[in-house]
């Protein structure tokens, strides 16, 4: 007869094996190794999803930007090849400035007296700032090139204006207005181009030149207080005994400068 086992066993091993199993990673990892393959671990459906959010959206844009290049292709012409330009050129292209014609020849209009002078009708008021201005750059351009002007100011003298409505048969007249050597020419821009074109030094050739320095008088003013009335329009009749109109000065009292206008 056997001996029993007097050995002691403790009464909770099994107990403490059981949680060291259920607690170790070490064998939680060797469980999911020996029953699952190593492929399905690393690439578990979280990990899948992931990595679709990322590739995703450049596979799309990529697609999509060949989309629409494809879709350009083929609605759009191809571009022909740059053409070499041409050694001689046979005709002047559209762009180049053409000759004007000189308005001389076929002028409508005559003002007898001044074929000696240039005459611009223009005012001094600063009024309409574009009308003065381009009043202005005419007396400068004719001065520059020192020839005689007969320089008549609508503002000074309203006899002036009644003169250009009348030889022009317009109650409307725009301001400047040129005549040379007695031809009527036209206004600010069409000297401004006669002289681009180099038309208006032709036009001018054989006038006399004016003086070279301002007018000591007037300072270019063309006009002076009357020296009958002292620019006050009124003279004292000693047969009637009462003051008149004078008879030798305009409606503001000035004359001609009898230096530089005689």
């Amino acid at each position: 007869m056997e001996s029993p086992d007097t050995t002691p066993k403790p009464r909770f091993s099994s107990y403490f094996n059981r949680s060291v199993t259920l607690n170790s990673p070490s064998a939680a990892l060797e469980e999911q190794v020996t029953t699952k393959p190593l492929y399905n671990l690393y690439t578990s459906p979280s990990l899948q999803r992931s990595a679709s959010i990322y590739t995703s959206p450049f596979a799309s844009m990529v697609s999509l930007k060949g989309k629409v290049r494809k879709l350009c292709s083929i609605f759009e012409s191809p571009k022909p090849p740059p053409s070499k330009p041409s050694k001689l050129l046979l005709s002047p292209p559209d762009s180049a400035p053409k000759s004007i014609q000189s308005p001389v020849a076929d002028a409508p209009f005559r003002l007898p007296g001044t074929e000696d002078r240039v005459v611009i009708y223009h005012t001094s008021l600063r009024g309409i700032r574009k009308t003065f201005q381009d009043c202005h750059s005419t007396r400068m351009i004719f001065r520059g090139f020192r020839v005689s002007v007969d320089e008549r100011d609508i503002s000074m003298d309203v006899a002036y204006r009644k003169e250009l409505q009348r030889v022009l048969g317009e109650t409307h007249v725009s301001l400047p207005q040129v005549f040379i050597k007695g031809k009527y020419i036209g206004g600010a821009d069409v000297i401004r181009q006669l002289l681009e074109a180099g038309e208006l030094i032709r036009l001018i050739k054989g006038l006399p030149l004016g003086p070279a320095k301002p007018c000591a008088n007037c300072n270019d003013m063309r006009f002076a207080p009357c020296a009958n009335c002292n620019g006050s329009r009124k003279v004292f009749d000693e047969d009637d005994e009462q003051r008149k109109r004078c008879t030798e000065c305009n409606e503001n009292g000035l004359v001609r400068c009898p230096l530089c206008c005689s």
